[in-house]
């Protein structure tokens, strides 16, 4: 019984971790960028886009329909990323549980 109670308080040392770690992935942020520089998107570690810089340099009438591949490209990297490094930080928190769904 008394390993099910120990059980118990690291599921939920866990969960408050984890709960932690969310948190702070939402202020968490990472850079990612396109063209040479030309487009850079900032997001969250949980997904949110929180700024998109395009250089005037990069802007020609005539190719909108490049920037606008800059632009996705470099707002799905930045999420990728973010979604990589949420991956990896809650990974820490749920190792060692080998529950279904806990790492």
């Amino acid at each position: 019984m008394a390993s099910i109670n120990k059980l118990m308080k690291q599921a939920m040392r866990a969960q408050q971790q984890a709960q932690e770690v969310e948190a702070a992935l939402a202020e968490r942020t990472v850079e990612a960028s396109s063209g040479g520089g030309a487009v850079k998107v900032v997001a969250t570690c949980k997904g949110v886009i929180k700024s998109l810089k395009i250089d005037p340099e990069a802007v020609d009438p005539g190719e909108v329909d490049s920037l606008e591949d800059m632009v996705l490209l470099a707002v799905n990297n930045a999420v990728e990323e973010g979604q990589k490094i949420q991956a990896e930080e809650m990974g820490k928190v749920t190792s060692g549980f080998g529950l279904p769904g806990m790492g």
